[in-house]
């Protein structure tokens, strides 16, 4: 049960976090404009990447560990689910992450506005794995899967 406790803690945190700047921090950030939304981008992204990455791992590693000790097919799902924000961020996500990072990026283009634009969509899509996994543990510690 602790190990599910911890994955539960780790995939709401995850959740949370990504919903908040899903919803939240990118939406604002891109009201201000290019020039300022990208000069806000860089040190928020090296923050939470280092959270998210952390906070996916450690899910990841519990809810394995839960499942080898025959906690349930359901987390084991919601742990996956969880760990591939991992590969999907250094697959998917990183190549927009990079340039936007890149300060030979002009903030005042349609390139860096479609960059901003874009990442907003993609990490919409690992707040959504996330939000998922986080239901699919707390339906299973409720009994209700």
């Amino acid at each position: 049960m602790a190990l599910e406790l911890v994955t539960l803690l780790a995939t709401g945190l995850f959740a949370g976090a990504a919903i908040y700047v899903t919803l939240v921090e990118h939406p604002a950030r891109v009201e201000c404009g290019p020039e300022l939304a990208i000069t806000e981008f860089r040190p928020s992204y090296r923050r939470g990447a280092f959270m998210q990455a952390g906070l996916a791992s450690i899910g990841c590693v519990a809810a394995l560990a839960a499942w080898t000790q025959g906690r349930g097919t359901s987390v084991l799902v919601a742990g996956l689910l969880l760990g591939a924000a991992i590969p999907f961020t250094l697959l998917v996500i990183l190549p927009t992450n990079k340039r936007l990072l890149d300060p030979r990026l002009d903030p005042r283009t349609a390139e860096a506005a479609a960059l901003l634009a874009r990442w907003g969509h993609l990490h919409a899509g690992r707040t959504a794995a996330g939000v998922m996994a986080f239901l699919l543990l707390g339906l299973h510690m409720l009994g209700m899967i």
